[in-house]
């Protein structure tokens, strides 16, 4: 079940051109964003130019039209050539919002622009400080009015708030004691960041170990149109999980190019490096844990060209989306850890690189869904273990 094999040649330009990128953007490009904790505006202005970033926009609104098996190709090619694509994966499953569920007139207006780079759609406001992964306990509120709606609360952990033009923004409309199901009365919108700026959105920056550019943001009675409304007030909850599979499936691709990122790097200095007069590669204590590595990338990708095929045949459970987010993150924690082990002090040197990955991939162990509630997930759904939470 192989998914590429459909897409062969397509794939094979893809990653030939994202190489040739990741070659221009090398990693001194990514060691000086990652000190002065910068967003890599070039970069991303660089996959813009190419298309890259629409090709999952059908082509009527100005995109490729590619499928997501082919998206996680280039995903997965950024990470695999010493890149980070976290500056904008967003726009690819955020955007999925509006193509599913926004109204015609939404996706007129809002997707060519995104897919020419005039509008930049990274932001994603769900998450807030005290509902975490509880989303239907999320407390902003979006209060009705004559001519739209007043945004009231807090959102943590946005990532590119301040590099985005629009944000995908799930707010409740319908307090929680006032419906049967807590999943209920929570509404999608379209933010304009620019006008919200302007009139109570304040965003500030979270310095973390990481460049993520995020950010939490205070909304202190932010009007929005009418308009702003994605598909039907109190169903977003179901909106907001559609796209959710996408984003599980294209950051898994990540974590399987950060995963062979390290394997090469791993083989490449276990073969150069000399100690008591052989190369450490020889050594079964290095040798073994790079090919274990090596066979649980192998199998996560597996699950991956899975998940891509159930999500592109309608699929909507999640199993196969969760489980490959799940397994390409723990296959590139492995394959971090063998590299840093292999490479001993040279590891921590940044001139390597190795570091700056490592730390960025440590991320996927719990963002954008920890471990254990995949692993929770699974049990109740597939299981049919009694619920955890």
């Amino acid at each position: 079940m192989l998914m590429k094999s459909e897409n062969d040649e397509v794939i094979s330009q893809v990653r030939e051109t994202v190489q040739r990128v990741c070659e221009e953007f090398d990693g001194e490009y990514w060691r000086e964003k990652d000190r002065e904790r910068a967003y890599p505006t070039e970069f991303v202005n660089k996959l813009t130019e190419l298309g890259l970033l629409a090709s999952l926009i059908p082509e009527e609104y100005g995109g490729s039209g590619l499928s997501i098996s082919v998206g996680s190709e280039i995903l997965k090619a950024i990470h695999e050539f010493g890149a980070n694509a976290s500056a904008c994966h967003a726009q690819m499953y955020t955007m999925g919002t509006v193509l599913r569920h926004g109204s015609d007139e939404q996706k007129a207006q809002f997707l060519p622009k995104i897919a020419s780079g005039e509008l930049r759609l990274q932001a994603f406001g769900v998450t807030e400080p005290t509902a975490g992964t509880d989303t239907t306990s999320l407390t902003t509120t979006a209060t009705k009015t004559d001519d739209g709606y007043l945004i009231n609360g807090q959102k943590i952990w946005t990532s590119r708030a301040e590099h985005s033009d629009l944000m995908v923004l799930l707010a409740r409309t319908t307090p929680k004691e006032k419906v049967s199901k807590k999943s209920q009365g929570l509404s999608v919108f379209l933010l304009d960041m620019n006008d919200a700026k302007k009139n109570g959105m304040t965003i500030q920056p979270i310095r973390t170990m990481l460049n993520h550019s995020t950010t939490q943001i205070f909304f202190d009675n932010v009007p929005i149109p009418d308009s702003a409304l994605v598909g039907e007030e109190g169903k977003g909850f179901k909106y907001i999980l559609s796209g959710m599979n996408a984003e599980r499936i294209l950051i898994a691709a990540e974590c399987i190019g950060d995963a062979r990122w390290f394997i090469s790097k791993a083989t490449q200095y276990s073969k150069e490096r000399e100690v008591f007069g052989r190369p450490i590669g020889q050594n079964q204590g290095i040798q073994f844990p790079i090919a274990r590595a090596f066979a649980e990338t192998e199998a996560a990708e597996a699950i991956l060209d899975k998940a891509c095929y159930f999500y592109e045949e309608g699929d909507t459970s999640g199993t196969y989306a969760n489980m490959a987010k799940l397994l390409s993150s723990e296959a590139s924690w492995s394959a971090a850890e063998i590299c840093m082990q292999a490479h001993g002090g040279f590891a921590v040197a940044e001139e390597y690189d190795v570091e700056r990955k490592f730390r960025e991939t440590r991320l996927y162990q719990i963002a954008p869904i920890s471990t254990n509630l995949i692993l929770s997930y699974l049990a109740e759904h597939e299981l049919g273990l009694p619920r955890s939470y």
